[in-house]
């Protein structure tokens, strides 16, 4: 069977009230925003790790016109998301932290993953500027736990038998949330403006959890501008 991972709406209310199925698991509203959104990112300044950007600070930077269109989007965004009773939040992202351990299974943003939950959630993303994320179709990746020569390393890591508490072990690690892709994949990008609502894994979820990555950001590069709720 093939699965058409991606489904594209074309408003707020459409990203709101689709419902994943169907082998979906991941909303996508293109957009072509106006504004000039380097503009905003300059006018942050220099910074290193992730900047929380919160209303207040959008609307106090010194920008043109042009700036102002971009932060005025921006803002109708975080309303309408904070309306439907998300939690959305605007960061500058100059870098994230690496997994620097020696370990088998790396487990920072940049290696394929999903995000889990205790009950029935989604994650939604834009970038605005900057690198976008990137997305893996679930058909196109194998969990890294399920890799017998990664998963026989994990296993003398835990000292143990390969059971239930073993399995307990790799999911309050975290290793088992993250994938590698397979050799014929072919990564997709979240495109910049694009809104997206991606699945989560969660108990008694229809769909398979959205497989997704942050960008290796090259040294002098922009830094990201993402909201994420």
């Amino acid at each position: 069977m093939e699965y058409f991972r991606i489904k594209y709406v074309h408003s707020y209310e459409a990203l709101l009230s689709t419902s994943f199925g169907n082998g979906v698991n991941a909303l996508c509203w293109q957009r072509k925003l106006p504004g000039d959104f380097e503009e905003v990112v300059k006018s942050l300044g220099k910074g290193e790790g992730i900047l929380p950007v919160d209303e207040a600070l959008l609307i106090s930077l010194p920008v043109t016109e042009a700036g102002k269109i971009a932060v005025d989007r921006m803002l109708e965004d975080l309303r309408v998301l904070r309306e439907n009773k998300l939690e959305p939040v605007l960061n500058c992202i100059h870098g994230y932290p690496r997994d620097d351990s020696d370990g088998p299974v790396l487990t920072d943003v940049f290696s394929f993953h999903a995000d889990r939950a205790p009950i029935e959630a989604d994650t939604w993303l834009c970038t605005f500027q900057g690198l976008p994320s990137e997305g893996l179709r679930n058909e196109e990746a194998t969990r890294r736990i399920d890799m017998p020569g990664i998963r026989k390393q994990l296993l003398e890591i835990y000292g143990g038998a390969d059971d239930v508490r073993f399995c307990e072990f790799l999911s309050e690690n975290c290793y088992d949330l993250h994938y590698a892709p397979n050799p014929e994949a072919c990564p997709f990008s979240f495109g910049i403006g694009n809104l997206w609502r991606i699945a989560l894994e969660y108990p008694g979820s229809p769909v398979p959890p959205c497989i997704h990555r942050a960008p290796e950001t090259p040294e002098g590069s922009v830094p990201r501008l993402l909201l994420i709720s």
